[in-house]
């Protein structure tokens, strides 16, 4: 990557991306209703509250629309937007034309918005856009990361053989006052351990496997550490689906609002899933169980499994690219400027 001239922003009218920005709202106040209605009484959702505890994004950052990289907002200079963080003028929305044919780019602004005297200066564009090179610059390691992730991932075969195994092994041997939901177990404490016993759990996701109980731990046919994360995550794994919404919010404004909803709704439906499939009832909140510690049951499970392991792929895919065209539209490398502003020091090779 280059760091010098990225390809020209393609413009958005501001009846466009308005539009794109309510319907956004509108979207994400729908899937956090219920979380924040929960907020007010105190009350718990054991299934939808995981979106907001485990992950914790809050639904005003859910609600913020962002059109990704390389898009410029026509007439968007005066609104809150253009002080957000990660947001610079953009010239390629300069004058009347909105002029998007390629060109040089003006250097990135400050990391933490569009500061007074850019908007004052009379011939400045009215437009504003994601400072891509700025972004790429300060969360460098974490997007490379992201991305050898999700392209790692989706290039392994998927696995549809773990039934979900992980939520019982989560209880292997605990007592009631143990179990981390207060949601009561569908099978008695025995029934359960004896699934537990009379399977092969091969859990292949870390962040699943580390909340087994001790002596569920030497039970799973792998040992997976934050180390190996890289090596065994893979498109078949429920969690690693969940996770996709995770990596979308760490990958901030580079990723448009339609794409981390996306992200957010395959989590949810997964979510569901998981809880239905685990030992807990969750009959009371609307879900029958899938249980599978019967033939019918992990038939079910695996079916619904694939259809969220290819809703997954695509969505990795849509990340990746994402990632890609943030990378072009900063011009490869990060720009001399975007590093001096972000406050980060470069250091020479030895």
């Amino acid at each position: 990557m280059s760091g010098s001239e990225g390809i020209a922003s393609v413009v958005l009218e501001r009846a466009e991306w308005r539009a794109r920005e309510a319907a956004h709202e509108e979207r994400a106040d729908a899937f956090t209703a219920g979380w924040r209605a929960r907020r007010a009484t105190g009350e718990s959702h054991p299934v939808d509250d995981f979106l907001f505890t485990y992950y914790p994004v809050k639904p005003s950052v859910l609600r913020r629309w962002h059109p990704g990289a390389g898009i410029a907002l026509a007439d968007a200079v005066e609104e809150p937007r253009a002080r957000w963080k990660w947001y610079r003028p953009s010239d390629a929305g300069h004058d009347a034309g909105h002029d998007t044919g390629a060109g040089p780019r003006r250097a990135a602004t400050v990391a933490d918005g569009i500061r007074a005297d850019d908007l004052r200066r009379g011939d400045e564009s009215r437009a504003v856009e994601v400072d891509a090179d700025a972004y790429a610059t300060v969360r460098a390691s974490s997007i490379a990361f992201i991305r050898d992730l999700l392209t790692r991932t989706a290039e392994r075969e998927a696995r549809f053989g773990c039934f979900g195994l992980h939520e019982w092994a989560m209880v292997y041997r605990l007592g009631a006052d143990e179990l981390r939901h207060r949601t009561p177990l569908r099978l008695s404490p025995a029934e359960t351990d004896a699934v537990v016993e009379g399977h092969r759990i091969g859990c292949t996701h870390f962040d699943a496997f580390r909340f087994f109980t001790p002596e569920a731990s030497p039970r799973n046919l792998l040992q997976p550490t934050r180390e190996t994360q890289l090596d065994l995550e893979q498109p078949g794994c429920l969690h690693a689906g969940m996770d996709v919404y995770k990596w979308a919010t760490k990958l901030g404004p580079l990723v448009p609002g339609e794409l981390l909803l996306d992200a957010f709704e395959l989590a949810r439906d997964i979510r569901s899933l998981d809880m239905q499939a685990s030992p807990y009832d969750v009959r009371d909140y609307g879900l029958p169980p899938v249980a599978i510690e019967t033939d019918a049951g992990k038939r079910a499970y695996v079916a619904a499994q694939r259809g969220f392991a290819a809703r997954g792929q695509t969505l990795r895919g849509r990340l990746v690219a994402a990632i890609d065209h943030a990378h072009a539209v900063a011009g490869g490398a990060p720009s001399a400027d975007a590093v001096a502003r972000s406050g980060i020091r470069r250091t020479r090779a030895a």
